[in-house]
């Protein structure tokens, strides 16, 4: 009884403070606004350009912003640069959501040696192409997985650490075996920061044999 009565008296305080004090007050809890526009052009601010050579053939580039989780973003450089992203299986891919990737052990338990990054949660909305980090779910628990979002995931927003979007080689993302994990995943054989220009991995993509039967030989119509 007592404590409600001093709840209700605190509400009565706040409720009664000066229009200025509120206004401050206002001011302060305001978030900051998050330029939200990501620059396509592969050839400007090469030290935030991820590539991915998948063994599916394909090269994705995605934009890394900083300005939108400077923590996170210096994470994937510095795992990317210890060559962590190598051989990575992509062990979560489901169908019209996302792909997610960065677990060594390809369990999704696993991460790297570094310690657990606090989050960096904000309101760029995760639409087709977002890249953002993946947890348990307790909010400061991302690590080195991350996903990209197949088509928008709105109820992700400000509950994942949205840190770029995929600017080219989409077609390749959405080529990422399915399944959790996939019968035959699709692995990351070599992950670079463009300014480190680092050659393009050569890739052999398995070639599709074509099966025979008894009945077709027998009735081939070669010379």
């Amino acid at each position: 009884m007592v404590l409600r009565f001093f709840t209700a008296l605190a509400l009565g305080a706040a409720l009664t403070a000066s229009p200025a004090l509120a206004e401050d007050k206002k001011a302060e809890a305001a978030p900051k606004a998050i330029n939200y526009v990501v620059n396509t052009d592969q050839s400007v601010d090469r030290e935030n350009l991820l590539y991915l050579d998948l063994s599916n053939g394909g090269r994705v580039a995605i934009r890394l912003m900083p300005e939108w989780a400077p923590s996170h973003i210096e994470r994937i450089k510095t795992l990317v640069r210890q060559g962590f992203y190598d051989g990575i299986i992509f062990h979560r891919v489901i169908d019209g959501f996302m792909a997610q990737t960065g677990d060594p052990t390809g369990t999704g338990q696993g991460g790297s040696t570094l310690p657990d990054l606090n989050a960096e949660f904000n309101t760029v909305p995760h639409m087709r192409g977002s890249v953002s980090m993946a947890r348990t779910n307790e909010p400061n628990t991302a690590n080195s997985q991350f996903f990209i979002v197949f088509y928008p995931r709105f109820a992700l927003d400000n509950k994942y650490t949205n840190f770029g979007r995929v600017i080219a080689g989409m077609e390749y993302a959405d080529a990422i075996a399915r399944g959790e994990p996939p019968a035959n995943p699709t692995k990351i054989v070599q992950a670079s920061i463009a300014a480190d220009n680092k050659p393009a991995p050569v890739i052999q993509t398995p070639k599709e044999t074509k099966t025979f039967s008894a009945d077709m030989l027998s009735n081939s119509q070669s010379n």
